[in-house]
């Protein structure tokens, strides 16, 4: 176990296996993880910062050397803000790589003594990411196994309402069938 905090920053909109994947892990490497939530007001998320803070809070605490906060701004002032001494950062596909390499190329000109360590998460998760999961959720489609079962309760209280009040209005119309040419 490597002395010292290290962070493990990201949107988690939302929390997925993968993310817990990662968290579970990297828990097992540093003294202390500290998941941090990203306060992007630029971004529309699907779940508030706080109903994404509940649910990592309850995914991670059976975690005793796991810590929650949020941020904004420029993540290595955040990093330094809490002594903080290495980046968690998950890579999933090359597109991933290429993407973190040059953040973490920035954050080390930024701030030379904050390190960037890279994981890879489990296999099963590789192609899980929080994007996929919203717009499967959206359409309609299952996310068993692809997030933790608070979290899939979570994305159907938020988004039955919403199919409800779409077949109510008849604004989702049935497929056709296509008849068949003779």
């Amino acid at each position: 176990m490597n002395k010292g905090i290290a962070i493990y920053p990201g949107s988690f909109d939302p929390p997925t296996n993968g993310h817990l994947d990662l968290i579970e892990r990297g828990s097992k490497i540093f003294e202390e993880l500290v998941v941090a939530i990203l306060r992007n007001s630029e971004k529309s998320p699907m779940f508030s910062v706080a109903e994404r803070f509940q649910m990592l809070t309850t995914l991670t605490a059976h975690l005793k050397n796991v810590r929650l906060d949020t941020f904004g701004g420029l993540m290595v002032e955040y990093a330094k803000s809490i002594d903080a001494t290495c980046v968690l950062r998950g890579i999933r596909a090359i597109s991933d790589y290429e993407y973190e390499l040059q953040m973490a190329l920035l954050n080390r000109k930024l701030e030379p003594t904050l390190e960037t360590v890279f994981m890879m998460p489990a296999d099963k998760y590789s192609y899980v990411s929080s994007r996929l999961v919203r717009e499967v959720a959206q359409l309609g489609g299952p996310v068993k196994g692809l997030v933790p079962e608070v979290v899939e309760h979570k994305l159907r209280q938020k988004l039955e309402p919403a199919y409800k009040l779409q077949n109510i209005r008849g604004i989702v119309e049935t497929p056709r069938k296509r008849k068949k040419k003779a």
